[in-house]
């Protein structure tokens, strides 16, 4: 490294990580608000990053960020950090071990591969200076299973883009148009989206539209056949996505079964309360606990893996349209109480005076 000058506003983010993805885009914002200066270093190669960094110029940070999923980054911006005796803040996001054995598939939890996977992301967990977790039960995962340091884990909310996901307008739809209930995803495991088409057969006195592309959308287009309330969308460009959650009635969220699915929030279900539209989702520790369980926050909670439990919910949201304004309206309120812009910037402040800045 060959060091302009030194400042103590300076943040280092460090690895091969995308700066339009939405949690880095969120958090780089409210850093530079908080008045931190932010300097890219995005190495041709995650291994040998530490020494191309040596003969790169740039201002001597304050501390090195390794962002979202960027696990393979992580050992050479140790030994850069270590060398100049700075801060890393390490915001995985998920686990790499979790994803690959879990998710995936990939091997079986007690096989050596799995072992040595885990060993390797526990060593990343264990030495860094401050560890961000997305929700509480994923804070707890990487302190109880990844040796995260206890009092050095903070949790940042994700959140939504807010200059993107404002509050859609509620329109009256036609009388003789029923009410949607959307969906958009990856269509994998975790979503169980085939759950969706299951609860969708049973109530078709609405319009179903599962948005999207992977895995599992095959399956679920099977599923739907002879269902001509049950509809398919690919993709459209993220920019349109907040007007078209406004067009629907009701947003779903994730019901998979999964310890991970337990954990987390997904970007759709801040998206969806952001833009103010009721949202049911399983049941999750990963959500306030002061928040209600039956739609007086604008939120639905079902077990996992129950399509008649969701059948149920839609039929029961469905038989009040004129409180479905209502429900946006406290949906929208939820998201600004616990996962607004302001929320995540207080957090993030907390977190960073964990390590003194």
């Amino acid at each position: 490294m060959k060091p302009m000058n030194s400042t103590q506003k300076t943040i280092l983010w460090w690895g091969r990580f995308d700066p339009d993805y939405s949690r880095n885009k969120i958090l780089r914002s409210l850093l530079l608000e908080c008045g931190y200066t932010l300097q890219d270093f995005i190495p041709r190669s995650s291994f040998l990053g530490s020494v191309e960094a040596a003969f790169t110029r740039f201002d001597m940070p304050a501390a090195v960020w390794v962002p979202a999923f960027r696990q393979r980054d992580y050992s050479s911006a140790k030994r850069f950090a270590d060398r100049h005796s700075l801060p890393l803040v390490f915001d995985p996001l998920i686990s790499a071990w979790d994803k690959v054995v879990f998710e995936r598939q990939k091997f079986a939890e007690n096989s050596s591969r799995s072992r040595r996977l885990l060993a390797w992301e526990s060593s990343l967990f264990a030495r860094a200076d401050l560890v961000i977790a997305d929700t509480e039960p994923h804070g707890r995962f990487f302190i109880d299973k990844l040796g995260a340091p206890r009092n050095r884990t903070c949790v940042i909310p994700v959140g939504a883009e807010e200059s993107l996901f404002k509050q859609q307008l509620q329109t009256a739809a036609p009388a003789d148009c029923p009410a949607e209930i959307l969906f958009y995803g990856s269509f994998i495991d975790l979503q169980a989206p085939s759950v969706i088409v299951e609860a969708a057969r049973q109530v078709s006195g609405a319009r179903w539209t599962l948005l999207g592309s992977g895995p599992l959308r095959h399956l679920c287009e099977q599923k739907s056949r002879g269902c001509e309330h049950i509809r398919f969308e690919d993709w459209l460009p993220y920019q349109e996505l907040p007007e078209r959650i406004g067009r629907a009635d009701l947003l779903l969220g994730i019901f998979g079964t999964s310890a991970k699915a337990a954990r987390v929030i997904p970007n759709k279900a801040y998206q969806a309360l952001a833009c103010g539209r009721p949202l049911v989702t399983r049941e999750s520790a990963a959500y306030p606990a002061q928040l209600g369980r039956n739609m007086e926050n604008g939120i639905t909670f079902i077990p996992p893996a129950d399509p008649e439990a969701l059948a149920a919910s839609v039929r029961s949201l469905l038989a009040r349209p004129g409180e479905m304004h209502t429900y946006g309206q406290r949906a929208h309120e939820t998201y600004t109480n616990w996962f607004s812009r302001a929320h995540i910037k207080q957090a993030l402040i907390t977190a960073l005076a964990v390590i003194g800045l």
